[in-house]
């Protein structure tokens, strides 16, 4: 217990301190943007400048640093940074250039091979239908290239579309100042708490610790992006959010329900994103502006009040996920999804 909150106030230590000089530098090199000249965005600048993007370097040095504090270079903790890395890389890149989706996409892919070239992977799920769990290991292919490897196909493809999948759909969820940060971190902090149930097991400890530390430096992140915000996440905060929530419920042992219902706006927006853009023969991966958060703003809500709903709905169903079982958290979302739904269904006839 006492590691799990050192190791968030520590994160949130190195974040809140490191942030400004992120934004600061950005400033100085002149890598801003004024988000109200494009339309896609619906981030509010500051009155009297543009404002930089970049969030993701403080909170991959915050995250990283703490971990190495806190817990033993593995193989597993090595392929998460590697991974983390890289899509750092990518994210700044696109914060200063703007790459082409089709780039982000790949990159993606290749973040999620990292993770699971590391060894972490989905080997079962909790049935959501009834008890027990559905074993994906049963598909194995052994070969042997500087010692015996073996690849679990199902379990590997099922880890590669998750990571990429929370990629995805959390960076859609990032509209409004502050929005991002907050779920983030409510949602890292539960996954924590869970954790701490099985704390007593020595194999839970990478997880109760990486979850202390995406959720403290988000929090030290927070202060900074909350309307009006000074700095942005940019693609660089939002990728690692989706990556490092998305490796967490795996390493929970494949707690994605736990992670789906934390998460319940953004993965519904998600899904009815991607069946909106399928039926009008539009990329799944270009932005529509049509998003909840958009349809909230075009209403008249302001960006804070779309900031607090997305962190309440995170809270209550973190609260629901402590004490709910997979089939129980199933059911709730597809109640959560319904209410979601009619909702859209409702802004549709009134534009």
């Amino acid at each position: 217990m006492i590691k799990f909150f050192f190791s968030i106030l520590v994160a949130f230590l190195f974040s809140i301190v490191i942030t400004p000089l992120v934004r600061n530098f950005f400033i100085r090199r002149g890598w801003v943007e004024n988000p109200t000249l494009k339309n896609k965005k619906t981030h509010n600048a500051t009155a009297l400048s543009a404002v930089p993007r970049g969030g993701g370097i403080p909170i991959f040095i915050a995250i990283v640093t703490t971990c190495l504090l806190f817990l033993p270079l593995d193989k597993h903790l090595l392929g998460i940074i590697f991974a983390a890395f890289f899509s750092l890389i990518i994210g700044v890149w696109d914060d200063i250039k703007d790459i082409s989706p089709k780039i982000r996409l790949i990159t993606n892919l290749i973040t999620a091979v990292i993770v699971v070239g590391s060894g972490i992977g989905i080997a079962y799920i909790s049935n959501p239908f009834g008890p027990g769990v559905i074993d994906l290991s049963f598909i194995k292919i052994n070969f042997h290239l500087l010692g015996p490897h073996s690849i679990w196909v199902i379990s590997d493809i099922l880890a590669i579309v998750w990571i990429v999948w929370c990629m995805n759909i959390v960076g859609w969820a990032t509209g409004v100042d502050g929005q991002l940060p907050g779920f983030t971190a409510i949602s890292a902090v539960f996954i924590g708490i869970l954790g701490l149930k099985y704390s007593s097991d020595i194999t839970q400890w990478p997880l109760i610790i990486l979850s202390g530390a995406v959720c403290g430096s988000y929090l030290g992140f927070l202060p900074f992006n909350f309307f009006p915000q000074s700095i942005m996440p940019g693609y660089s905060g939002k990728s690692l959010a989706g990556f490092f929530l998305a490796v967490l419920a795996i390493l929970s042992g494949a707690k994605l329900a736990t992670l789906i219902l934390l998460l319940g706006i953004p993965m519904i927006d998600g899904i009815i994103t991607i069946v909106r853009r399928l039926i009008r023969r539009q990329p799944i991966y270009l932005g529509d502006g049509q998003h909840f958060h958009h349809q909230l703003l075009n209403r008249g809500w302001s960006r804070r009040s779309i900031a607090l709903i997305y962190w309440f709905f995170s809270f209550v169903l973190g609260m629901f996920s402590l004490f709910l079982n997979s089939s129980q958290k199933f059911y709730v979302f597809l109640g959560v999804f319904l209410l979601f739904f009619s909702l859209f269904v409702h802004f549709s006839r009134r534009n």
